[in-house]
């Protein structure tokens, strides 16, 4: 059966994050996050003899850490606790209690998790990815992950987009991060695709709010873990449960 896509008439391109979006890949970053940051909290309280408020896997990793580039979700939250590290370098190791340290450690955990578990895709992304290809619209990838390549290959959806820009390539091309909309309006010049006639979709708040600095023709939140609200406050236009429901029968 044929079908069509419910999305404004002048959108040509479809612009996608890729944990949350795609790939049910959050809750291993969230795992990850914890870990890491929890051990280094609890290291720092013992020191100076105070008890750690430790990382909430949902509330923090959502206002603190989801969708934007590892150093700043390591900055923001950090400053959540009224702790100030040094940044260091992109070379330091992970043992080095520095902000890129932090997010070396992170880095480490999460590439074994995906390693140990996998990763798997949710059906109504892979259904709609088809049907906006058999509608001849451009596709992108836009993540702040620096494992863009990785996850894509184990979710078996390496080579499905006509652009792809992750983390490492706002990094090499000195890109601001989610929430500036730098990464989405990179994507839409490679595609040769006006911002106006391009979508965001997104379950990160600082990813709808991207889109929406970006002034994008259209900016939905995928709402995966009932923050509609803060989504649609966040500037989304519309919020899906599932990418499934922008489908429809002719």
């Amino acid at each position: 059966m044929n079908r069509r896509l419910r999305l404004p008439d002048a959108i040509s391109a479809c612009l996608f994050d890729l944990d949350g979006v795609l790939t049910r890949t959050v809750e291993l970053h969230a795992a990850a996050w914890k870990q890491t940051f929890d051990a280094f909290l609890r290291d720092r309280s013992a020191r100076e003899r105070a008890a750690p408020v430790l990382f909430d896997a949902v509330a923090d990793y959502e206002a603190y850490v989801d969708g934007r580039p590892r150093a700043d979700g390591v900055r923001s939250f950090l400053a959540s606790r009224s702790i100030d590290l040094p940044d260091g370098s992109l070379d330091d190791q992970a043992s080095a209690d520095t902000v890129h340290g932090l997010g070396r450690r992170k880095n480490q955990l999460v590439q074994a998790m995906i390693a140990e578990h996998g990763v798997t895709v949710y059906g109504g992304s892979v259904d709609f990815l088809e049907a906006v290809r058999k509608a001849g619209l451009g596709l992108g990838v836009v993540t702040s992950s620096e494992n863009a390549h990785t996850v894509l290959r184990a979710a078996g959806l390496q080579g499905a987009f006509d652009v792809e820009v992750d983390g490492a390539l706002a990094h090499e091309l000195g890109l601001a991060g989610k929430p500036a909309p730098d990464v989405f309006l990179e994507a839409a010049r490679r595609l040769g695709v006006a911002p106006g006639h391009a979508a965001v979709f997104e379950d990160a708040l600082a990813g709808v709010a991207a889109g929406r600095a970006g002034n994008f023709g259209l900016v939905v939140g995928v709402d995966r873990s009932g923050h509609a609200a803060e989504l649609r406050a966040s500037g989304a236009d519309t919020v899906v449960a599932d990418l499934a429901e922008l489908i429809g029968a002719p």
